[in-house]
């Protein structure tokens, strides 16, 4: 198992939808290994496949005080009510925002075993899950801020410059 690197915005990985995953074979085995490695070692919640530079469908949720979870082909099923919490990202490092998300999701996926399974989720967890999965269709958490609530922007500031600075100062 290894660590693998954290792509950061504006990486073009990022916004490419990522491609379903037709059979769980020994290099997503690894991926998925590796991917939980990589989390431990970030201290996040989440990660997608596509923040590693892997374009498959695979996400891991490790909340604090639970075991990993491993969603190959997640799909949300269902949507309930609506809240908005702050929310980061690893491929952001040093921004957070308030972002609108589910209060509740039911999500579909399998697991390294080919079993299909779901997740009944709300709080940390709801919003874990839409924000991984938004990244397997390239979709990142800055598409979704609430106007004014991004902690680095400045007035002279667009977002487009902060993420330019979010990249440039991680590959300094």
């Amino acid at each position: 198992m290894a660590i693998r690197q954290i792509l950061v915005a504006p990486h073009p990985t990022l916004r490419k939808k990522a491609a379903v995953i037709t059979k769980i074979d020994e290099s997503i085995i690894k991926l998925a290994r590796d991917m939980i490695d990589t989390l431990d070692n970030a201290g996040g919640v989440g990660l997608a496949a596509p923040q590693v530079g892997v374009s498959k469908r695979l996400i891991i949720i490790w909340l604090p005080k639970e075991e990993p979870i491993v969603l190959i082909n997640p799909k949300v099923i269902k949507h309930m009510g609506e809240r908005i919490c702050t929310e980061g990202c690893l491929s952001f490092p040093g921004m957070e925002a308030k972002i609108k998300r589910s209060r509740e999701v039911i999500v579909r996926a399998t697991d390294l075993e080919g079993n299909v399974f779901k997740i009944d989720a709300t709080g940390l967890k709801s919003e874990a899950l839409e924000h991984e999965i938004d990244h397997l269709d390239g979709i990142l958490y800055v598409d979704k801020i609430e106007p004014g609530t991004l902690e680095k922007v400045t007035e002279k500031e667009s977002l487009e410059d902060v993420i330019d600075d979010v990249y440039n100062q991680s590959h300094a």
